[in-house]
């Protein structure tokens, strides 16, 4: 199983329409998918589930915030356990030999968060339990089954993305093309290699046998773009070139900017990828998933 966390420490780039869209379209190929919400709006869950559905059937004690309250004693024996179908989309996926399934989030993950790097601060022999908490609850027998994971993350930096990253093949950047979103490219790349490095010297420190976290191979999609004949508009264009300076892979296909098709999908719990709204947005989601194909056969196990 390849593990792909969609991150970006800054907010409103597109992240989960970008992972609801990947992961259905993934499925749709014959793939065996997981989504792992770790944002604590749950907008990825809440784009396969209505909110009754989330509120009565998984919030109680099937979400991720019941893995990571495991490091404090409480919480399930099992990360498989939380795991979810959600019912609308496998309707389109019956036939494709494929399938998706999801572990939600919950409004409370932020304060989890918090909580567990306040606990680090006094017990710091824990560190490597914390942070390898999600790698090593996906190494269970049930996610064998699995051909990825995509990994929506919270725009922030803490103890869970970490838990994200440590658990990762691959990083996928989405990113508007735009001044602020470009910076944090680079930024996000600065504290990934921070923590790899912090992470690595506590495996020492505690002569623990695991292997030593690498940085993750990342490749950039752009999002939000504004098309003009089919190209995306000249100053969009300045700012895609900038990253090619950065060293970072990036996707030949970029997403268009449509919130009039976007932004009523996750009401109806189908991705615009299998729901068909809108010819020229299908076209460029499952190019897209093409190279995400190609990306994921590259990524070493």
């Amino acid at each position: 199983m390849k593990v792909v966390s969609v991150i970006n420490h800054k907010g409103g780039v597109g992240k989960t329409t970008l992972t609801s869209n990947l992961g259905a379209g993934l499925a749709a190929r014959g793939k065996k998918v997981l989504l792992i919400d770790l944002d604590s709006q749950a907008s990825l869950t809440v784009s396969f589930f209505t909110q009754a559905e989330w509120q009565t059937d998984l919030v109680p004690d099937r979400t991720i915030k019941n893995w990571f309250e495991g490091l404090r004693g409480e919480g399930p024996d099992s990360m498989s356990s939380l795991i979810a179908k959600p019912e609308r989309v496998s309707a389109y996926l019956t036939h494709t030999g494929g399938f998706l399934d999801l572990i939600s989030a919950h409004r409370d993950l932020s304060e989890v968060d918090t909580a567990l790097a306040a606990q680090l601060l006094l017990d710091p022999e824990h560190y490597l339990a914390a942070h390898r908490r999600l790698r090593e609850g996906l190494q269970e027998k049930a996610f064998a089954d699995y051909d990825v994971t995509l990994i929506d993350c919270a725009p922030n930096f803490g103890l869970i993305a970490k838990n994200a990253v440590a658990a990762s093949d691959m990083l996928l950047i989405p990113t508007r093309p735009d001044y602020l979103s470009i910076n944090g490219i680079d930024s996000l790349g600065r504290k990934v290699q921070a923590f790899a490095q912090e992470y690595n010297e506590q495996l020492g420190e505690a002569g623990d046998p695991g292997a030593p976290l690498g940085r993750p191979p990342a490749a950039v999609v752009f999002t939000m773009v504004q098309l003009h004949d089919n190209q995306p508009i000249e100053s969009q264009r300045s700012y895609i070139s900038r990253v090619s300076g950065l060293g970072v892979p990036t996707f030949q296909t970029t997403v268009r900017d449509s919130k009039a098709v976007y932004g009523p999908a996750p009401e109806y719990g189908v991705p615009v990828i299998l729901a068909g709204t809108g010819r020229a947005l299908t076209r460029e989601l499952r190019d897209l998933v093409s190279e995400m194909v190609a990306h994921l056969d590259e990524v070493a196990s």
